[in-house]
């Protein structure tokens, strides 16, 4: 299926040119993650029926959306962008109307990704590189002190992820890579044409 064909079967508008910029200098560009991307994650990445992901730097919610419609899992999403948020919680009203289960399973928060309040069993962490290196930081300490409090296994999922990301977490933090998903037929082309998977040690 293509980019419209997903969007329709969820009843949701993800696509189009992304024409807002960043409200601030730490916030990167909004870009969805290619539906074909997901499709190559999740050929190889699976996740279990209680993981609840968060991703950061939602847009326009695409992620949650994918996810909770194949896989049924507890999503939220964090953007600070609010026009972007306002086009995800109206995705969310029209993907309703065809998923009346997932009510309490999709939720949105405007909120610098610093500030948001990592749940007890918030587990899964996506990132499409959608901040600067000090408010990954930032985050990343977040859910290491959520950790500390509510013990629990963690994963990383990071496309596109700079070496900067990669070295604080490989050298800076108990993050270990578990696993690279290369995307066939374009990362020979591109090698940030993957997902790595961190997991706590």
């Amino acid at each position: 299926m293509n980019e419209q064909d997903y969007d329709q079967l969820m009843n949701i508008k993800t696509t189009g040119e992304q024409k807002v910029y960043s409200v601030t200098s730490h916030y990167h560009r909004y870009e969805p993650t290619p539906y074909e991307a997901l499709e190559g994650l999740f050929r190889d990445y699976h996740l279990r029926q209680g993981d609840r992901v968060v991703d950061f730097g939602c847009g326009k919610g695409r992620i949650s959306f994918y996810i909770n419609h194949f896989y049924q899992n507890a999503v939220t999403g964090v953007e600070v962008n609010e026009e972007f948020y306002k086009d995800a919680v109206n995705n969310l009203e029209t993907y309703l109307k065809k998923h009346q289960k997932s009510k309490d399973r999709i939720q949105f928060h405007c909120a610098l990704a610093q500030e948001y309040p990592i749940h007890p069993e918030d587990n899964r962490f996506y990132f499409f590189n959608p901040f600067t290196m000090p408010i990954f930081m930032k985050v990343i300490n977040n859910i290491l002190l959520s950790v500390e409090r509510f013990p629990r296994d963690v994963e990383l999922i990071l496309y596109y992820a700079t070496e900067e990301y990669t070295y604080f977490l490989d050298n800076q933090t108990s993050f270990e890579l578990r696993e690279e998903v290369r995307l066939s037929g374009i990362y020979d082309s591109n090698p940030y044409e993957k997902f790595l998977i961190y997991r706590l040690k």
